[in-house]
């Protein structure tokens, strides 16, 4: 009896295939070699398909040459069975069965949501593509090298597409191949309509038969990028929930909603974790694979036709990749359009692609279906060797040597006579595709999924309003900050522990009051202290939201006004609970005036104060592009704020400038305020020897130019600031676009 006849033996064999996917033959060494006519090895036992970049033909020792008449194919598209494996197929069955549970609980291949509109077309003609380099730099990058950011730099722009054509249909998966600099991230911002400073020299896109515009694109397009940016605290039911109360049609009803959810997670085989948490690198949740599904399914809820991804497979192992792949393969299969970008994939992620577009320097050295690739360029001379991934032989084939003056002058030589080559074979050809002149039936043509008649003049659905869009916002957003439970409770600890150790330090003085300059100390302590803390916290807050809040203003989920209202109001339950734990134990602690007026007063105060701290950190935030540089701004008004408060210096003693930057310090209407609570129509004694001198109150303040407004006056000026700083972040929102660092 054959050894991988042993069932034990053939489910640890499928396990290590699966796992390793090595390409060394000397892993199968000692098991039943295929029939006489083939040289592909493979797991005998492996149910699943396994791709070998070889001819089938027998060549001498030493000739890895490929013969042009054997296109490289699936080994198990008609591989004869084994010899002593002619057992039924429920055997298989069962250990395909198997290995699923052990890999995959949900690995099947049905089709549970599938694009039910007309059949797709994009289309590009001739196409060349400038960039401007000098544009993907940040401004603020530039004036680090002291240079303008408003000057023009002609000498910035490259070339980075050139004459490019293709056409595909829904049905069909497009990978996007080459090494780096090649024109794949280019190509995605052309048709995305999302290319900063790029520039179209020639050429046209067409979508279903018409030019791209904007609006189009919108409607047809979901462009999935690299990076995943989802809330990290919710589920993966409810990240999907909360964008189909977005982004699905407002006539739409709650149990249609729950249905797309439901229909989109069974599609990505989520449902296994569809009620765990997204996760981040710094929350525990879903795997990357599963959160990068999650990021797709983000984009399939609408049930776009046409579906874009930039580099799906980045940061992934090679198993959850290629798991990925065949996922995004069974959604072509749904009548979709698939376009993707992805850098040198391995063999059976290769075998997956239905074309391949193999870019060098912005121009095309081949564009047809995978399978035939290998066929292409060997009779072109270039076969690839035995035992090589295609994809990884032809994309260093032709790569840019740049570590010579020679070798890059070669090499550019060599991918240009490619280019040249291939332009001239597909020459007359109306989808600009390279096919075999000599192909089986059904061989390298992509089968086009039925696609039932419907109007493509349809009307045009109405989006949820500026309402429902504010309603959902704030409710995800109060979602995902209570469930962060580890940064409340050190939000609380914080306060609570400042309150205190502020508390016990003017403690213990009983009816004696404290002196007038320990009082003053301990006022202007409580309106300056916590300010600081929630500036930091706030914009860093801000910044790890930035990606996410670009990338859904980008998509049209909604716009700056419901976002705006959701952020301002969302935060006001935390704010509300950070100041009743900071500031109910210090005025207790600190015996300041006693009465429940002045403890009011003095509560909401410190609110507004805080509360406008919020506003010029959010501000402060949404104006700037990166963390350092907004927390250095927030920092700078802080300290400004702070020096001229009127404790440091007295306000009568300060210049021009500082006295201006005074009008508008929270900190100095806080500190005036809290002096006026405490003081204000209230006598002072101070005792100097055996003799009790009784000071008003008023005057006490006017000493220290600190009663020039009235009380009530004191909070509309808070008020006004708390206004300007708001309105400061609302056009900030609606005017600059909130790039990450990461998407410049």
């Amino acid at each position: 009896m054959p050894l991988s006849d042993v069932p034990l033996v053939r489910v640890c064999l499928c396990v290590i295939s699966a796992v390793g996917r090595t390409h060394s033959p000397c892993l199968w060494e000692g098991l039943p070699e295929r029939n006489a006519g083939s040289q592909t090895r493979g797991c005998p036992a492996l149910g699943s398909r396994q791709y070998w970049p070889w001819s089938a033909a027998a060549k001498p020792k030493g000739n890895c040459r490929v013969e042009a008449q054997t296109p490289w194919r699936p080994m198990a598209e008609e591989a004869p069975k084994e010899k002593g494996l002619e057992s039924s197929a429920a055997p298989q069955d069962d250990l395909q069965g198997l290995q699923d549970s052990v890999f995959s609980s949900e690995s099947d291949n049905s089709l549970y949501f599938t694009y039910s509109g007309q059949s797709n077309t994009l289309e590009v003609r001739d196409l060349s593509y400038q960039v401007d380099m000098a544009s993907q730099v940040p401004w603020f990058k530039q004036l680090a090298h002291f240079k303008m950011p408003w000057t023009s730099h002609k000498d910035s722009c490259e070339q980075g597409i050139q004459n490019l054509s293709f056409k595909m249909r829904s049905g069909q998966m497009l990978a996007v191949i080459g090494s780096s600099g090649c024109g794949r991230a280019s190509l995605l911002d052309v048709i995305t309509g999302r290319g900063p400073g790029g520039k179209i020299k020639s050429g046209q896109i067409w979508i279903n038969g018409q030019p791209s515009t904007p609006q189009l694109v919108r409607k047809c397009v979901a462009h999935v990028r690299q990076h995943d940016q989802l809330l990290p605290n919710l589920t993966v039911r409810e990240t999907l929930a909360f964008i189909a109360q977005l982004r699905l049609p407002r006539n739409f009803s709650q149990a249609q909603r729950d249905k797309r959810v439901d229909d989109v997670i069974a599609e990505l085989r989520l449902r296994q974790c569809a009620n765990t948490r997204v996760g981040n690198i710094y929350v525990r949740g879903v795997s990357g694979g599963e959160r990068r599904r999650v990021s797709i399914g983000v984009q399939l809820l609408w049930n776009p036709g046409i579906l874009i991804l930039d580099e799906p497979t980045s940061g992934l192992d090679s198993f959850t990749a290629h798991n990925l792949v065949k996922t995004l393969s069974r959604l072509a299969k749904g009548n979709r359009l698939v376009l993707i970008s992805i850098h040198q994939p391995r063999s059976d992620i290769f075998g997956l692609f239905d074309l391949v577009l193999l870019m060098t320097s912005g121009t095309t050295i081949y564009l047809g279906t995978a399978q035939h690739m290998v066929q292409y360029f060997a009779a072109v001379g270039h076969p690839c060797p035995r035992y090589s991934n295609p994809a990884d032989y032809y994309v260093d084939l032709t790569s840019i040597d740049r570590r010579s003056k020679e070798q890059e002058v070669a090499t550019r030589e060599k991918a240009r006579s490619l280019a040249a080559l291939f332009k001239e074979k597909v020459r007359g050809f109306d989808d600009f595709l390279w096919t075999a002149e000599s192909k089986e039936p059904g061989v390298g043509t992509c089968v086009q999924s039925p696609a039932p008649d419907t109007n493509p003049f349809q009307a045009p659905t109405k989006l949820p309003g500026p309402l429902q869009q504010f309603a959902t916002l704030i409710r995800r957003q109060i979602s995902n900050d209570f469930r962060d439970l580890p940064t409340l409770l050190i939000h609380g600890a914080e306060a609570c522990l400042m309150s205190l150790i502020i508390g016990f330090l003017y403690y213990g003085h009983g009816a004696v009051q404290l002196s007038l300059t320990d009082t003053a100390a301990l006022l202007f302590m409580i309106g300056a202290l916590v300010p600081f803390n929630v500036i930091l916290d706030v914009i860093s807050k801000c910044h790890s939201e930035r990606a996410l809040l670009y990338y859904e203003l980008e998509d049209g989920l909604y716009t700056a006004g419901p976002y705006f209202f959701a952020k301002i109001l969302g935060e006001l339950p935390e704010h509300c609970v950070y100041i009743i734990v900071y500031g109910m134990p210090i005025y207790w602690l600190a015996n300041l005036r006693p009465g429940l007026e002045p403890f009011l007063l003095h509560v909401l105060l410190v609110w507004l104060v805080v509360f406008c701290c919020r506003a010029m950190a959010l501000a402060t935030a949404a104006l700037l592009p990166t963390f350092h540089m907004s927390s250095f701004l927030g920092n700078a008004l802080y300290n400004s704020f702070y020096l001229t408060g009127g404790f440091m210096i007295s306000l009568d003693n300060l210049w021009t400038v500082p006295a201006l930057i005074s009008k508008v310090s929270f900190l100095r209407w806080c500190f005036e305020g809290l002096m006026k609570i405490q003081f204000g129509g209230h006598a002072y004694y101070m005792e100097a020897g055996n003799i009790t001198i009784r000071i008003p109150g008023d005057m006490i303040l006017s000493s220290m130019g600190l009663n020039s407004y009235p009380l009530y006056a004191i909070y509309f000026f808070v008020i006004g600031i708390s206004c300007g700083f708001v309105i400061l972040y609302y056009l900030s929102l609606r005017f600059i676009k909130q790039k990450s660092s990461q998407d410049w």
